[in-house]
């Protein structure tokens, strides 16, 4: 009586909140078998990693890497109930979207299906873009039940018509923000398989930090500590929150830290020497948790300056700013997304609207030159996120649909 989870790429170190699902079922009692699309590209991994017992079956990346496993796959296929119907289902897709990828999604469904793991009850996309197009050609193939949890990215970036076809035929649906489930919604003909679960945070690995310092306490001359983490690509608006950093005065004193990878990575380094602001940053790269949780815990602000990009892709609500804020840690963000869900602009936060440096310049002074309310933010963000934001209400809600006795599932 398994779940096969069907992700992109596993471990991921930009992830965590799948891995924390993951393992928080596999206590529930959750039997969890891992599909993954790609082999992992990051060096390291998260302690939750560790503790996940899911196997973990791999399929080709791109079908010419392994011709002979598709070719097997796709004859032992043919054989299956659904395959004709999912072949049609295909083929009308790849009409509106001819591309390799199309064809790789089919030549994975076909390697899925035939190595389907023993005792699979259920298919469960994470995303719903690629991961989502092979569990629902497999599921079809195999006759079994899917499901799917959407994101960010997955939602604002697949054609409508992609994402309405796969409502159709999926069981249900859950989405980690408000905004999301109102577009799914909005656009969906069966809008009631579509609800929100917030993903939460395991308070159990970010516990509390020991109090922070009284506003005064500070030694002379030492550096406010500013911290992001995320990729370095374009929604995460870091080419902002460099041209906030060059227009503060001089005389402030601070320090920037960034921990993440990503493809822009090398491109912000030049532009933050361009800005005369080298000497003031750390380019940190993509580190595993424990690395973070400790920035965070050294951090007076963190920053997160996300905006939506020309092709529609934004953050849903980035579980590194409930992390930041489970540290006692100061946010500025941007009123993007489900953002707000988390921070109440002027109340447990400060949001400014997506791109605009000049404010998340003036919003940086502003808590650089008040350590008091960098405190007193702090303080009512860490309430907010431990009452509200627990991952324990979404592990429940999944468990009951994952769970063969509930009608939900």
């Amino acid at each position: 009586m398994a779940i096969a989870f069907v992700l992109k790429g596993y471990p991921r170190l930009s992830e965590t909140f799948i891995a924390q699902e993951i393992l928080a079922l596999e206590k529930r009692g959750v039997d969890i078998k891992i599909i993954s699309l790609r082999h992992p590209t990051d060096t390291d991994t998260h302690p939750i990693h560790r503790e996940i017992t899911a196997p973990v079956l791999y399929l080709p990346e791109y079908l010419h890497d392994e011709p002979w496993r598709v070719i097997r796959a796709i004859r032992a296929a043919r054989n299956l109930p659904g395959f004709a119907n999912a072949f049609a289902i295909w083929r009308a897709d790849l009409q509106r979207d001819f591309t390799r990828n199309r064809v790789r999604r089919f030549g994975q469904a076909c390697v899925l299906a035939h190595e389907l793991p023993a005792g699979i009850v259920r298919l469960h996309a994470h995303f719903l873009h690629t991961p989502a197009s092979v569990a629902r050609y497999a599921a079809i193939m195999t006759g079994l039940p899917w499901s799917g949890s959407a994101h960010a990215k997955d939602i604002w970036t697949t054609p409508v018509w992609d994402i309405r076809e796969k409502l159709d035929s999926i069981d249900w649906l859950v989405t980690c923000t408000q905004s999301g489930a109102d577009y799914l919604t909005q656009i969906s003909t069966r809008p009631d398989i579509v609800s929100l679960v917030h993903h939460g945070l395991d308070f159990n690995r970010f516990t509390p930090p020991e109090p922070r310092p009284a506003p005064d306490a500070a030694k002379p001359g030492t550096p406010t500590i500013i911290v992001s983490v995320g990729r370095a690509v374009p929604k995460k608006g870091y080419e902002d929150c460099l041209t906030a950093l060059a227009t503060l005065p001089p005389a402030m004193n601070w320090r920037f830290r960034h921990i993440g990878g990503g493809p822009l990575l090398e491109s912000l380094r030049t532009r933050a020497a361009e800005l005369g602001l080298s000497d003031r940053i750390e380019w940190r790269g993509a580190q595993p948790q424990e690395t973070v949780l400790a920035e965070l815990r050294k951090a007076d602000i963190f920053i997160l300056p996300s905006k939506q990009t020309p092709d529609g892709d934004r953050d849903g609500l980035p579980n590194v700013l409930m992390e930041a804020q489970s540290q006692r840690v100061a946010i500025i963000s941007t009123n993007m997304s489900g953002i707000p869900e988390l921070i109440i602009d002027g109340e447990t936060g400060i949001l400014v609207t997506p791109g605009d440096a000049g404010a998340l310049s003036s919003a940086l002074r502003t808590l650089l030159e008040n350590p008091a309310l960098r405190l007193k933010l702090a303080q009512a963000g860490f309430e907010r996120v431990r009452a509200a934001f627990s991952m324990d209400t979404g592990i429940e809600t999944l468990h009951r649909r994952f769970d063969p006795k509930s009608k939900a599932a």
